[in-house]
């Protein structure tokens, strides 16, 4: 399983668009999305990311340069997943609890709670109004654009978003966690993610093979 230290970065407020800068200034890496566990799908766009955190909030900017891309979800905690869309599970605590926070090329959000796959808790429109979101294509809906493309989103996720926990600084703190890269509906789907799962079908929903975050 993959480990990796996330640094803090002593802003006092950062706005989701100054975050590719801020990590430009302060070195922060990219980490591939590149593994490709069903041959089924071989389709493997490039798509990175990287992190990092202010002690109240975790950082989060993706590249992607894919074949196609598609923003039909509307609004938010919509089919997100069916569009270009990269996504950041996450086990803050050892409860079996695990969250999945899914974006959108055109910026729409997902964020969902629970044990498992089934019986998830979506969060309410205030904890997602209170994720600051920036994507390069701009925040309008659109349908599949073919051509080879690049784009970037990034995100400013306080740890309020973890609305089935209490809040707590991330200095210091070690989480479960792994990072996807997805197009259900694309024209050519695809499946990836930054810790390599061992399924025999496309699941992101398996705690199991999440790695390592550490929060310096």
């Amino acid at each position: 399983m993959k480990e990796l230290s996330v640094t803090r970065l002593d802003a006092a407020v950062v706005a989701a668009a100054d975050i590719p800068a801020l990590m430009d200034e302060a070195g922060v890496e990219f980490q591939k999305i590149d593994s490709l566990n069903w041959p089924d799908w071989p389709y493997r766009p490039e798509a990175a990311f990287r992190i990092a955190h202010t002690g109240d909030a975790i950082l989060l900017h993706y590249v992607v340069s894919e074949e196609a891309v598609r923003a039909v979800a509307p609004e938010d905690n919509g089919r997100v997943w069916e569009d270009s869309c990269v996504e950041f599970f996450v086990s803050p605590a050892d409860d079996g609890i695990y969250y999945n926070v899914e974006c959108n090329c055109a910026g729409q959000l997902l964020i969902g709670g629970g044990e498992g796959r089934n019986g998830r808790s979506h969060a309410p429109q205030h904890t997602l109004d209170g994720v600051d979101r920036w994507a390069s294509l701009g925040r309008a809906p659109f349908d599949t654009r073919a051509g080879q493309q690049t784009w970037q989103v990034a995100l400013r996720v306080p740890v309020s978003a973890f609305f089935m926990h209490a809040a707590a600084p991330l200095d210091g703190r070690t989480m479960r966690a792994n990072f996807y890269k997805c197009g259900d509906l694309l024209p050519r789907p695809h499946f990836l993610s930054w810790n390599a799962i061992s399924l025999p079908r496309p699941d992101f929903h398996c705690p199991a093979f999440f790695g390592t975050l550490r929060f310096l």
